[in-house]
């Protein structure tokens, strides 16, 4: 159904307000609870190019890990969004549930290694929190202590709706992509296409971005909002950049080149606020690679497929 169509409540509650400071600690403890769920998928998944086998999914209830193999069986870890609760599933039929509610880091951190452990699964993983500022260990952090299930909720419907629009941005798209998933590190969902060329190596890059910028990319996707950056915004770069790509032509009109961080950004707000979101949204993924994928000289007509 066309946003137009749609009641003023309809589209609050699809793209809810999201502001950075309401929820800025609920925000900080939930980064720290999926890093921990995270890096145990990245301690029992084989190794996936471009860190791929670290990441979470969108679920109509939350994220997920998806399926993590051990020792000839498997398990699962969501959180539910909606009931507010944290899922461990096993292929045996075992599972625990953890309420999300306002707890440290590190009660919670114990609690789910429990839990891990009473389903027959151990599993030891780096606990210093990784892409974050004065980072504190997870078994340690007694300061990130906020659960507000109203804003968790509405964080997770705007995945919900990102998601749903860069799939449909994804389509047209036959070269190497990658899934829309959910980066714990930088706690943002993206999408990134790739030319099937490699990039340049980057002297001094340490083995994470090595390895996550190997070939040519172009990535978007969504943060809700930082410190350095505090304001839910939509985000496009390619890497490497071309020459002339900051001041090309993008739409909506409302996005712009940010210069400190080297990338296209359109505001979330403007996105709600526009009276068709998701087109708003789909014109600004699909410009933002039509000028990195023209200007770096990508084969796009091998790469894409007409849309009718």
């Amino acid at each position: 159904m066309d946003t137009k169509y749609k009641t003023e409540g309809e589209t609050a509650e699809l793209w809810p307000s999201l502001p950075y400071e309401a929820w800025k600690e609920t925000l900080d403890t939930l980064h720290m609870w999926t890093q921990i769920v995270g890096k145990v998928r990245m301690e029992l998944s084989p190794p996936v190019n471009h860190w791929w086998h670290v990441t979470l999914y969108v679920t109509p209830r939350g994220l997920t890990t998806s399926s993590i193999p051990y020792q000839g069986r498997s398990f699962a870890v969501n959180f539910d969004f909606i009931d507010h609760h944290l899922y461990i599933l096993t292929s045996d039929g075992t599972t625990k549930a953890l309420p999300l509610i306002p707890r440290s880091v590190a009660a919670s951190y114990r609690e789910f290694m429990d839990c891990l452990h009473a389903l027959g699964i151990d599993v030891t993983i780096n606990t210093l929190p990784s892409e974050v500022r004065n980072p504190i260990r997870c078994d340690e952090d007694e300061v990130h202590a906020s659960y507000d299930p109203v804003y968790a909720h509405r964080f997770w419907r705007v995945l919900v709706q990102t998601d749903t629009v860069l799939q449909r941005y994804r389509s047209p798209f036959l070269g190497k992509s990658s899934p829309v998933q959910f980066f714990w590190g930088g706690f943002d969902l993206a999408l990134t296409v790739f030319s099937g060329r490699r990039a340049p190596e980057r002297p001094g890059a340490d083995r994470m971005t090595r390895e996550s910028t190997s070939h040519e990319e172009i990535s978007c996707g969504f943060w809700p909002g930082t410190d350095g950056f505090p304001i839910p915004a939509f985000y496009s770069y390619t890497s490497p950049e071309p020459p002339g790509l900051k001041t090309a032509a993008i739409r909506p009109a409302a996005a712009s080149y940010n210069p400190e961080m080297e990338i296209f950004v359109l505001l979330y707000d403007d996105v709600r606020n526009a009276s068709s979101p998701e087109q708003a949204l789909l014109e600004f993924f699909q410009s933002t690679y039509e000028a990195g994928a023209t200007l770096a000289k990508w084969d796009r007509e091998a790469l894409e497929r007409s849309v009718v």
